[in-house]
């Protein structure tokens, strides 16, 4: 299962049979995040972005994705390692773009950690107290949160989803102005 849909479904259970704590799932999270990262850091590190370019593909990250998580590492260094906690494939890929930049440990860390933080909180305390306050939504009121709160998930995938396409765009666009300026500055 994927991380969020695993915290979601922990934090609802936890809200009803309280066979979990939602600080101990918090701790979970936020270690889980922040190991997993750094060990993406030293891959990335070591290996490099080769790797990525040759089998990428075998897991998802295919060429645009890479490019867009080159692009957005570039453009926003330590806030994108932060925000890319959020962003289903970046979180994957920002940690080993961050060791294959070369990004200094002591700042990614700063912003690996940040973004544990508020990643491991939000997918754990958001669905726990939503939970826990839904037997008190019955009848016509439980059924207009229920249409809302699809519709905001609704909204937030397709808002994202249109969103990842804008900014693959942009890094593609930004590739290719970069390997012109590199073609431009090696004939001079």
């Amino acid at each position: 299962m994927p991380a969020e849909s695993l915290l979601i479904f922990a934090s609802l259970y936890a809200s009803h049979t309280h066979h979990f704590t939602p600080e101990g799932l918090i701790i979970s999270a936020i270690s889980g995040a922040i190991i997993g990262d750094n060990i993406g850091y030293i891959i990335g590190y070591q290996v490099g972005y080769r790797l990525l370019e040759k089998h990428g593909h075998k897991v998802g990250l295919h060429n645009d994705r890479l490019i867009l998580g080159r692009y957005l590492f570039r453009r926003f260094g330590g806030v994108g390692v932060l925000l890319g906690r959020f962003i289903a494939f970046l979180r994957i890929l920002i940690a080993i773009l961050a060791g294959a930049s070369r990004m200094p440990w002591p700042t990614f860390t700063l912003y690996n950690a940040l973004g544990g933080v508020l990643w491991g909180a939000c997918y754990v305390l958001i669905p726990y107290e939503l939970g826990s306050q839904i037997d008190s939504f019955t009848g016509p009121v439980g059924i207009g949160l229920a249409t809302v709160m699809l519709t905001l998930l609704v909204g937030s995938f397709l808002f994202l989803r249109h969103h990842e396409q804008t900014l693959v765009k942009k890094a593609l666009a930004d590739e290719e102005q970069r390997e012109a300026r590199k073609k431009k500055h090696r004939h001079h």
